[in-house]
């Protein structure tokens, strides 16, 4: 007695195989834009990572961390985002970067979430960019903070522009052309930046006290 032995054709086997292997790529995959209508966010393998990656690509560090511009990015961990003693003066006063471990160490991740969206207080703090920003990047960037711990002390507080800061800064003022009229007196730029501070040449210039 011979066996029947029947034979699955090769494109349809082909077509299994292929099909199994979308399914299983299909069920490990994620979806590039959240469902449901939330709003995007940076996936990473976690919040501290993720929180990591958005505090570098948003430039945090330019001025939350001193010396991080002219370090080429490259200040230990322990060292960034503490907030920086130089402020930063224009119409609205003088105001200094915040020594952001201390600020996400005294709030709670939802605290420090609503405290962003309710905040757009003075220059040169880009707030309409933290507010584009989605709760889960935000409560990212709280943990990655939280993972930096509590360092540094707090950013000198505000002054308002009829007050001269006791403190270096950098004025944020627009410098007429050479061309300008003689009589236009509203921003001369000094002969020296080591002589007076301003700003020089169209370009900033801290200024000491």
């Amino acid at each position: 007695m011979s066996a029947t032995r029947s034979a699955t054709p090769i494109p349809t086997l082909l077509a299994v195989v292929a099909a199994g292997a979308l399914a299983t790529a299909c069920v490990g995959a994620r979806a590039e834009t959240p469902a449901g209508g939330e709003a995007p966010y940076v996936e990473a393998r976690t919040p501290e990572e993720a929180g990591a990656y958005l505090v570098r690509a948003g430039s945090c560090d330019d001025c939350h961390t001193p010396g991080w511009p002219e370090s080429g990015g490259t200040l230990p961990d322990g060292e960034r985002l503490m907030g920086s003693p130089v402020g930063f003066r224009g119409p609205w006063g003088t105001t200094y970067p915040a020594n952001l471990r201390l600020s996400a160490a005294h709030l709670g991740a939802k605290e420090w979430v609503a405290m962003i969206r309710a905040r757009n207080d003075r220059p040169p703090m880009p707030w309409f960019s933290l507010h584009a920003m989605s709760d889960r990047d935000l409560a990212a960037i709280h943990a990655y903070l939280r993972k930096l711990g509590a360092k540094g002390r707090p950013a000198e507080p505000a002054i308002g522009p009829d007050q001269e800061p006791t403190t270096p800064y950098i004025l944020f003022a627009p410098v007429p052309p050479k061309a300008a009229s003689a009589g236009n007196t509203q921003a001369k730029a000094p002969a020296s930046a080591d002589a007076n501070p301003a700003i020089v040449g169209g370009h900033v210039a801290m200024a000491m006290p």
